[in-house]
């Protein structure tokens, strides 16, 4: 896999590689358990529900909610440095699943209970 972004690449394996090639495409797909039918983030290779290992990944519509949200000012990687204050929050997806995602909006416009929607290119966004 090659660098295009200047951000860090999380590291890729059998858990998480649908995933991320998906996310590579602008799409959210997420494992989806046939034993117990319930969609979970985040991947892994058995349902945390039931432990079944009975997996498919499921794309999502990428329509979300946002729950909560926080400002960070000191990132972990100094590749965000240029976009302090990053707004990090609990989104629920309209099928019902929460997940912390980066949103990509000027910090003074996000507030809880604002709609989200995925945003695709070289990587996907919200």
């Amino acid at each position: 896999m090659t660098n295009e972004s200047k951000y860090p690449l999380p590291l890729e394996d059998d858990h998480n590689r649908v995933f991320l090639s998906a996310w590579r495409e602008g799409r959210l797909s997420l494992p989806h358990c046939t034993s117990c039918n319930k969609t979970f983030y985040y991947p892994r290779l058995h349902c945390p529900f039931c432990w079944s290992g009975e997996i498919v990944w499921k794309d999502m519509s990428g329509e979300a909610t946002i729950v909560s949200f926080s400002l960070v000012y000191r990132p972990n990687d100094a590749s965000f440095n240029d976009e302090i204050p990053i707004v990090l929050a609990e989104v629920k997806l309209k099928e019902g699943i929460t997940m912390i995602a980066r949103v990509i909006a000027d910090a003074e416009h996000v507030a809880s209970g604002q709609t989200l929607k995925l945003v695709s290119g070289t990587s996907s966004c919200w």
